[in-house]
């Protein structure tokens, strides 16, 4: 199964909207990402990165909110390595399969687990039940065999006692792919009035083409646009160079890399706080106090500026509520943040024997 884990690291994506963060796989020999459709439920596009491929927006072009399956296509094909799909009857009750997603935020997962359940029936719709227990996030996510094929796609855990996970079989997503490149890879969607898939013949078209009911294709859906904070913070990442809707890492949150340090940004609406998170290196793996030592003095010099620890990673954040917070004070705030976060990440390395982080990306 570790050969299987180190390949699947390499073609699983990480997926990220305004609105939700989950997981895809790629299918190189289709020039397409799958994933769940909740994962991009409402939006026309949506942020995908993997190891060794950069950070990038893809359209929407396929979903099927009936069994949870949405397919993206790069704008161009993705250098990663191809994967099989299994054959529709080849799992059994029993069979061993890991379970796999990898999230922004989140470290890589593959948990190893068995069949339980074949034809689990839910909303009219057969899947797959799983004793993987995954964690939450890793929705659109692979779940492969011993052979490394992909038999089914993460789609929701039940908490219950037993709290088992649940895949859509393969056999949907080889049907669906059919279905999709026979009617010349147009966007589609299965319309939730006569649960038929339909595609669109013209750019403008907003009906399906069975029933005449009204439908928007992924494409037709409106673009997000931030407001109030959200929009001011959005402005200001534009600011210190980097492009706005790739840093989003669902609501209120976003993610940009400033040099050596990766820097979370964050808007809590309910109680007004904005936080800014950069991690930085490592604590060194002996003689940590001059470090800590050297940190304390600088919560002292540095002004609005706070250094901590977490979880062995040195983290200086921000911290402003909203009210305070406008276009002008919050360019000093965050330039000052950035400006900071790269400059004590190199002193913490080069004279103190901290580590630099690695992060999902290595």
């Amino acid at each position: 199964m570790e050969t299987i884990r180190s390949k699947y690291e390499k073609v699983v994506l990480r997926i990220a909207t305004p609105y939700a963060t989950g997981t895809g796989f790629y299918l190189r020999d289709h020039n397409l990402i799958v994933t769940s459709e909740f994962v991009v439920r409402d939006n026309p596009e949506v942020i995908v990165e993997a190891s060794g491929v950069e950070r990038q927006i893809v359209p929407v072009v396929f979903t099927d909110a009936f069994c949870d399956l949405a397919l993206l296509q790069p704008r161009r094909p993705l250098d990663l390595p191809e994967i099989q799909l299994a054959e529709p009857s080849s799992l059994a009750v029993g069979d061993r399969v890991l379970a796999i997603g990898h999230s922004f935020g989140f470290p890589f997962m593959a948990v190893e687990g068995k069949v339980k359940n074949l034809a689990y029936r839910l909303h009219a719709q057969d899947f797959i039940e799983i004793d993987a227990n995954l964690p939450r996030g890793n929705g659109g996510g692979p779940v492969v065999n011993i052979r490394g094929e992909v038999q089914g796609i993460n789609t929701f855990v039940a908490h219950k006692p037993d709290r088992f996970d649940y895949a859509l079989p393969v056999a949907q997503l080889s049907e669906r792919l059919l279905v999709y490149e026979a009617a010349g890879r147009r966007p589609g969607l299965r319309c939730e009035h006569c649960e038929r898939r339909t595609f669109a013949v013209e750019q403008e078209q907003q009906s399906c083409t069975h029933c005449g009911a009204a439908v928007r294709f992924p494409h037709q859906l409106p673009v997000y646009y931030p407001e109030g904070i959200s929009q001011t913070i959005e402005q200001l990442i534009e600011e210190v160079g980097h492009p706005a809707p790739l840093t989003r890492r669902g609501p209120n949150t976003w993610e940009l890399k400033q040099g050596s340090a990766r820097v979370n940004i964050s808007y809590y609406e309910k109680n007004g706080l904005i936080i800014g998170d950069a991690y930085l290196c490592e604590l060194p793996p002996d003689n940590e106090k001059p470090l800590l030592e050297y940190l304390l003095k600088q919560n002292h010099d540095i002004e609005g500026l706070t250094f901590s620890i977490r979880e062995e990673a040195v983290v200086l954040s921000l911290l402003i509520y909203d009210r305070y917070f406008n276009q002008d004070t919050g360019s000093k705030l965050f330039r000052h943040l950035l400006e900071e976060a790269d400059h004590h990440d190199n002193i913490l390395v080069e004279l103190f024997g901290a580590s630099w982080r690695k992060t999902e990306d290595d």
